[in-house]
């Protein structure tokens, strides 16, 4: 999930580790788990199998499994867990999986080392999903010395809400770790603030952190991308617009039905169902084509890698970034 800054409509992680233990490990990562979705999808042809991440942000693709809507639309899908969505994205790039779910700020950080990457659509995106999260001894922004960031959105957000702050980054270090690790970080005072996407601005509220803002507050919100390899796409556009289909039907049902969503989730993921339906208020779910309106956010991301130094060349998003792809391949159908 990456932010992006000013956008006008507004999903990642896995349960913490006090709640949940680890998924189990599989060929594909140590921090992998294959659902059973696809053995009872009933579809015709191969499983697809798609990455998805741990929490609310994925309740689409879980309504999906457990409402049967891959086999609706003639596809077999098999979702494979992933902790963190950077780590999705390699499967993909691996051919370990054939298509993903990730924010556009992490895959576009991720595109230097994998240009093959293209983004199909968008189908969620939020500006009040990630929350800004102090330590309990921080009495204002000005005191900071140490935030915790994931790479990716977490730290495009974590930048965007010290530079709203009239902070230096220069005067700020940035710690990175696994999103489960992070609320304890804060909570014994190893940190001092984090942007994060639920559920670990909740658990650090329960470890005496506080909530003072979303990203949305000061200008900055992510969307979701289903991304596919460009050369698995040329051979399977035909699977892929199925599998768009089946999500966009999914998407709908989230909103029209969030206890359907967070009974599927909660399955799934493990994740409590009250953490689902608060965060479908908070996320608008929703496939939608990727415009060209979009790509100028798209740059100003793959700019801030550039700037930050965590990519030598900038992202060619233009070419990731597939416009209209939803409604050149759905046409018709």
């Amino acid at each position: 999930m990456e932010p992006q800054a000013n956008r006008g409509r507004p999903a990642r992680s896995v349960l913490a580790l006090v709640t949940v233990a680890l998924v189990p490990l599989t060929a594909c990562s140590a921090a992998t788990t294959d659902s059973a979705a696809g053995a009872k999808s009933g579809a015709k042809g191969s499983t697809v199998r798609v990455a998805v991440g741990i929490d609310p942000s994925f309740a689409p693709f879980f309504l999906a499994d457990d409402q049967g809507l891959w086999a609706k639309h003639g596809v077999n899908v098999q979702l494979v867990q992933f902790g963190r969505g950077g780590e999705g994205v390699d499967a993909l790039a691996g051919n370990q999986v054939q298509l993903a779910g990730n924010s556009d700020t992490t895959t576009i950080g991720q595109l230097p080392q994998n240009p093959g990457l293209r983004s199909l659509l968008v189908y969620e995106q939020s500006g009040r999903y990630l929350k800004v999260v102090l330590g309990s001894k921080v009495t204002s922004p000005s005191k900071i010395r140490k935030m915790a960031v994931v790479p990716g959105l977490s730290q495009l957000a974590a930048t965007r809400y010290l530079e709203s702050k009239g902070i230096s980054t220069k005067s700020v270090e940035f710690i990175t770790a696994d999103p489960p690790e992070i609320p304890a970080l804060l909570q014994k005072g190893d940190v001092d603030a984090y942007v994060l996407w639920e559920p670990w601005p909740a658990k650090g509220v329960e470890l005496g952190g506080r909530i003072t803002e979303t990203t949305g507050d000061y200008g900055v919100s992510y969307a979701q991308w289903l991304i596919a390899d460009d050369k698995w796409l040329s051979g399977h556009k035909d699977i892929a617009a199925k599998v768009a289909q089946a999500l966009q039907d999914a998407a709908r049902r989230t909103e029209s039905d969030p206890d359907a969503a967070a009974t599927a989730t909660q399955k799934a993921a493990k994740i409590p169902t009250a953490q689902t339906l608060k965060a479908i208020k908070e996320i608008d779910f929703g496939v939608r084509d990727i415009t060209s309106g979009d790509l100028k956010t798209y740059d100003a991301t793959a700019k801030f890698y550039v700037d930050t130094g965590s990519a030598k060349s900038r992202a060619d998003v233009a070419t990731t970034a597939l416009r209209g792809w939803f409604t050149q391949q759905t046409k018709g159908s």
